[in-house]
């Protein structure tokens, strides 16, 4: 019976003797081998530049940036994309998975002008409270008369439009709906403003022919934002305003502090109090259960959220701190130089620490994105601020003479050359007070 075993054995034990290496020295020749050593030795390591803290180029396909903010103007968001969902069981399956309330009985809606339907705006939030996408919520009339029920529009992030169709059919389980990402050139987005437009008066606006359009909306984000439409096709909509680049609205975001889309409110990461979602009309506290509720109210509840989404200015070290929020094309610092000899806040690496200077392992924010010398950035407020948050020291205080700086490195304030010259100056829009102060009841 252990004849066979020993025969078994053979095989390994012979193959393991072939795998040991033979004594090359012996079959070759001195200098075959001294080439074969030169050949195995591993090559000098290469000096390596030293690392880039900023980006040297300005990464914008499309036009320049605006010289000065349009007071203005209608720009196709060709960053916004639309998905067409609709059937029997869509409105029961968004409203259990968006924090805006899609049947609203006493809460007030977007009124959309010349009779269009209205539109909401909130979030797709993960179990655990996370922001997965911000949209807009259309309800549109229904296509197919066939399978009944309810249509909307679903406007997200172009870049994740893909990910949330995926999403949806993911989760929708045995819910009878059908969801499709429509094309650029059959619906698209545009955004419309006229800042000498009253803004007391929601329901109509002179210079817009909305009567043409499937969607024709204002914008409630904020009381001055202007409009949002949704046009047939990938034609400009009939307004008295001049087109212009989508630069133009991403400018006219960041100056009055609203974030938009994956990058400005990080997939999976940022929370919806953190992101301003609460006073830019996008979650409804009084509505029932939704994915990702249960944090959400919480915190609105304790009412404590000491970091939010805040317009800043960037400026160079040993310049005066601006006291107001101005924009500009380029940074006035000497950090680095671009094509053009100067310095835009494009150059600044997404989620770049914000370090209060003469406070080396104090971290007052992070840098999201911006444009010329302006951009978004989530920040502590009680550090970053005047405004006073409950349950924080007064030894994080802010005061008039704080400054804060972008860093160029891992480390702290002296790592990189851009650490100790970039500045950032954080500003609360009067709307943002005004709504944590509940002065417009919200």
């Amino acid at each position: 019976m252990m004849q066979p075993a020993r025969i078994l054995a053979r095989p390994a034990a012979a193959a393991a003797v072939l795998r040991r290496p033979r004594p090359s020295s012996a079959f070759i020749c001195l200098g075959c081998l001294s080439r074969q050593q030169g050949q195995q030795q591993p090559s000098q390591p290469q000096s390596q530049p030293p690392r880039r803290h900023f980006s040297r180029s300005v990464r914008r396909p499309g036009p320049a940036p605006p010289t000065a903010p349009p007071s203005s103007g209608i720009a196709q968001l060709t960053s916004r994309r639309l998905i067409s969902i609709a059937g029997p069981d869509v409105t029961k399956y968004l409203q259990g998975v968006i924090t805006a309330n899609l049947t609203p009985s006493s809460s007030p809606s977007p009124v959309s002008p010349g009779g269009s339907s209205p539109g909401f705006y909130g979030a797709f939030l993960t179990a655990k409270g996370r922001v997965l996408y911000d949209v807009f919520i259309y309800p549109t009339p229904q296509a197919d008369a066939k399978k009944g029920g309810d249509a909307y529009l679903i406007e997200v992030d172009a870049a994740h439009a893909d990910r949330l169709v995926s999403h949806i059919k993911r989760y929708k389980l045995r819910a009878k709906f059908d969801v499709r990402l429509l094309d650029a050139q059959e619906l698209s987005v545009w955004h419309a403003w006229d800042d000498s437009t009253p803004s007391t008066n929601p329901t109509a606006w002179d210079g817009l022919d909305s009567a043409t359009l499937p969607v024709a909306m204002r914008d409630t984000r904020t009381p001055t934002l202007g409009w949002r439409l949704v046009v047939a096709g990938a034609h400009a909509p009939q307004a008295d305003n001049a087109q212009l680049p989508e630069d133009a609205y991403t400018l006219r975001r960041y100056l009055q502090g609203v974030p938009e889309g994956q990058d400005e409110m990080l997939h999976d990461a940022a929370l919806p109090l953190e992101s301003n979602l609460d006073v830019m009309d996008g979650v409804d506290f009084r509505k029932g259960c939704y994915v990702g509720q249960e944090l959400t109210i919480r915190t609105k509840h304790r009412g404590v959220v000491r970091k939010r989404i805040l317009p800043c200015v960037l400026y160079g070290a040993g310049q005066p701190v601006p006291t107001h929020l101005v924009y500009k094309p380029a940074v006035e610092t000497g950090v680095d130089v671009g094509p053009d000899g100067s310095f835009s806040a494009e150059m600044v690496p997404a989620e770049r620490r914000i370090g209060r200077v003469g406070k080396k392992d104090r971290r007052a924010g992070k840098w999201l994105k911006g444009l010329g010398n302006v951009g978004l950035a989530l920040c502590k407020l009680e550090v970053m601020t005047d405004i006073s948050v409950p349950g924080e020291t007064a030894a994080a205080g802010w005061t008039e003479d704080s400054e804060f700086f972008v860093e160029g490195g891992e480390g702290g304030e002296e790592d990189g050359e851009g650490a100790q010259r970039l500045r950032v100056k954080a500003f609360v829009p009067e709307w943002l007070r005004a709504r944590l102060s509940g002065e417009t009841g919200h």
